[in-house]
């Protein structure tokens, strides 16, 4: 069976954050968190929980010379905290986000010396993951709704990028929120990147409104069953803001993703 993680910058907001890493590991999940650079990381190493994912770098884009030199020169400090953390997956964008989650370097446009560029960069990326012993996830966003301009942010080119690079050191951050909004198809799109071998996390919100699973209009048991049919063993994390009690979004989020008879 597959584990289940929470990203602790959505839930719990009202405490500092490693107390949230806290309470999300004492009701039994595994922790996610974003930039590393806002946070005490000796506070949230004393917590003892176990962390899926972190964001994997700091500043940068996959498109231009430049901004790949300063992704892969922040992923290479971000390495580092991951090892102190001990947090195997570390997360990546097309380019910088803002607090907003908008692009600091929106593109228009993807050309294909832009693609050409992302691939050395992403390869680097992914000798960087191997050397260390991690794994850098490169995850599909939505350009509808939460991120306007960013580059390479559909499932279909996320999932190109990765297959092309072809490294244990890249896997996919499949977020079926995002592409739920941008693309559709959900169990089609897991069953094709999962036989791909190519997911290295799922992560899960409802649609509208970015809330648990339950909330809106995605058959999250159905994904459930879908994982359980694959076989898929890894890592599903729910990127949400609670629609109302946090530890009740848990527990909704736990139900939906419960063994259920195939039968």
């Amino acid at each position: 069976m597959y584990d289940l993680a929470v990203c602790a910058e959505m839930v719990f907001t009202e405490q500092p954050i490693d107390g949230r890493v806290r309470r999300i590991h004492d009701l039994g999940f595994q922790v996610e968190i974003w930039d590393w650079t806002r946070h005490d990381i000796d506070a949230l190493a004393r917590t003892g929980a176990r962390l899926s994912s972190m964001t994997g770098y700091i500043r940068g884009t996959l498109t231009d010379a430049d901004g790949a030199a300063e992704l892969v020169r922040t992923a290479e400090e971000s390495v580092r905290v991951a090892e102190r953390l001990g947090c195997p997956r570390l997360n990546l964008h097309g380019t910088g986000l803002d607090p907003q989650g908008l692009p600091l370097r929106p593109v228009s446009t993807t050309t294909g010396p832009m693609w050409l560029a992302a691939h050395r960069t992403l390869t680097r990326i992914a000798e960087l993951g191997e050397r260390a012993g991690v794994t850098f996830t490169l995850e599909n966003l939505n350009t509808a709704v939460d991120h306007p301009g960013v580059p390479f942010a559909r499932a279909e080119d996320t999932l190109a990028l990765v297959a092309a690079v072809d490294s244990p050191g890249l896997r996919m951050n499949l977020d079926l929120y995002h592409a739920q909004i941008g693309e559709g198809n959900l169990i089609q799109l897991l069953r094709r990147a999962h036989h791909s071998g190519l997911i290295g996390e799922i992560q899960v919100a409802d649609v509208p409104g970015r809330r648990e699973p339950g909330t809106g209009e995605i058959n999250y048991p159905a994904i459930a069953r879908a994982l359980a049919d694959l076989g898929y063993a890894g890592v599903v994390a729910m990127e949400a803001w609670p629609s109302g009690d946090d530890v009740r979004a848990l527990q909704r989020f736990r139900s939906a993703f419960a063994p259920r008879p195939t039968g």
